[in-house]
């Protein structure tokens, strides 16, 4: 069986979003929930079409379940890939991967932590690290793969 040209030493998991990130998600969320709220005692929605109301729903909705999965979501670097759990999870095997490469924002790293980019064929997959181990392990991804070439 073939498993590809990087082989991690060992498992690393940890969370996908940082502290920071997540505070800021927590005030967001908040602000905008808060928002939605006085909208709803400000305005009579009963009264408007049955699409608004829909619409409103699927929007507080998907709030919600976004910010449950910012909280939530882990990366997991093993023996046998990549992957990353969120709404839709995230999975890329080591024989699959072309190149790896950290990306960041710069001036923004407390906010958005470097994120793994990996091209596998013609797409690419991208990982969020949310703690030193999983960022130190992504930059060891990238290195091997830099050095690939």
């Amino acid at each position: 069986m073939h498993t590809g040209f990087y082989q991690p030493p060992g498992t690393v998991t940890g969370p996908a979003y940082g502290k920071g990130f997540k505070l800021i998600a927590t005030v967001v969320c908040a602000v905008l929930a808060g928002y939605g709220i006085t909208v709803g005692l400000r305005y009579p929605l009963l009264q408007y079409g049955l699409a608004v109301q829909l619409l409103l729903l699927g929007a507080a909705v998907m709030l919600g379940v976004s910010y449950y999965w910012f909280l939530r979501s882990v990366v997991v670097i093993d023996a046998r890939g990549i992957r990353q759990t969120w709404m839709f999870n995230r999975e890329v095997e080591w024989r699959d991967v072309r190149s790896a490469k950290m990306i960041g924002i710069p001036y923004f790293t407390w906010l958005f932590p470097p994120r793994l980019v990996v091209r596998t064929g013609t797409a690419f997959a991208t990982f969020n690290g949310g703690s030193r181990d999983v960022l130190v392990e992504f930059a060891r991804i990238s290195l091997a793969y830099q050095m690939k070439k």
